[in-house]
């Protein structure tokens, strides 16, 4: 069966991940650091004992209960001044409503963390400023993200390069919101750069292709994006897709088997099965072949 140009639109793959859209999940940094220089012990001091770690134990708490862990996050906040504490208190707030989908409760959040910090140490707000542009790219504002995370570009020192990627990664996703594609290649071209194994920006840059009708590029890119994340449902769909616009129906259908197969749960097996549906049971040699003036029926 044959597949449209206009697989771009599909209702079948409504899901903003790899679609390079608003990507809905919060970027994994982990906790930051306390703001603040530590104190030089002399001689024989001894050195005071550690203080309990509560942005630990309220990202602890919302792994199973994130309502729970922003009502802790928001009576820290009731109860601290200094600074230090309220960016690591709003840091937990911010995560927890971006798991509950409360994407402009997280941006403030976070942008509220990262007015606590001060300039002379920008770095440690830098994973702050990434958090609050995913939060907004979630929220539906591209250009709002795209400001959170040029801001986070521009920080001197920050070295991450896996996290860094990411960065990139959401700000094509922000430029293709805004319909500037081309920046958008330039900025996945980044995160190659900084991060080669980074298999998310080799998904993105291969839908992107694909989106413009550059089925070559596209393929080399999901491959790569398969070789680094073999057992990644989302690379298996759109390999699908790439092998369907491309007249490849039988790699097509393995690749959305394979989905189904390997995460027989996840949104991504649901898009599959929908695919699969579309294209039918594999042809036999009784088989007669699709009229080429049909029309095509896989949309996206």
């Amino acid at each position: 069966m044959l597949l449209a140009a206009a697989l771009l639109l599909s209702p079948l793959m409504p899901q903003a991940w790899h679609q390079i859209g608003p990507n809905p999940r919060p970027m994994e940094f982990g906790t930051l650091p306390t703001p603040g220089r530590r104190k030089t012990l002399q001689g024989g001091d001894t050195p005071p004992p550690e203080k309990h770690d509560r942005l630990a134990d309220c990202l602890t708490v919302g792994r199973s209960n994130p309502e729970l862990a922003a009502s802790l996050a928001r009576h820290w906040l009731e109860e601290v001044k200094l600074p230090a504490e309220r960016v690591r208190a709003n840091q937990c707030l911010g995560m927890m409503l971006s798991q509950q989908g409360d994407f402009d409760g997280a941006l403030t959040a976070f942008g509220d963390a990262v007015g606590l910090i001060p300039e002379a140490q920008a770095v440690g707000a830098v994973p702050l400023m990434a958090m609050a542009g995913n939060a907004a790219l979630a929220a539906g504002k591209p250009q709002d993200a795209l400001t959170w995370l040029d801001r986070a570009l521009i920080v001197h020192g920050f070295a991450d390069n896996m996290a860094l990627a990411a960065i990139h990664n959401d700000r094509a996703r922000a430029l293709v919101a805004l319909g500037r594609n081309a920046d958008a290649m330039a900025a996945l071209a980044k995160a190659h750069e900084l991060a080669p194994q980074n298999a998310e920006s080799w998904l993105l840059s291969a839908t992107l292709y694909r989106r413009d009708k550059n089925l070559a590029a596209a393929q080399h890119d999901i491959e790569e994006a398969g070789r680094l994340a073999p057992r990644d449902p989302a690379v298996g769909v759109e390999a699908g897709v790439i092998a369907m616009l491309d007249n490849r129906e039988d790699a097509a259908r393995q690749s959305w088997q394979s989905v189904v197969a390997m995460a027989p749960a996840s949104d991504e097996a649901r898009v599959a099965r929908g695919y699969l549906e579309q294209i039918g049971a594999a042809p036999t040699s009784q088989s007669v072949p699709p009229n080429p003036g049909q029309d095509e029926e896989i949309t996206r």
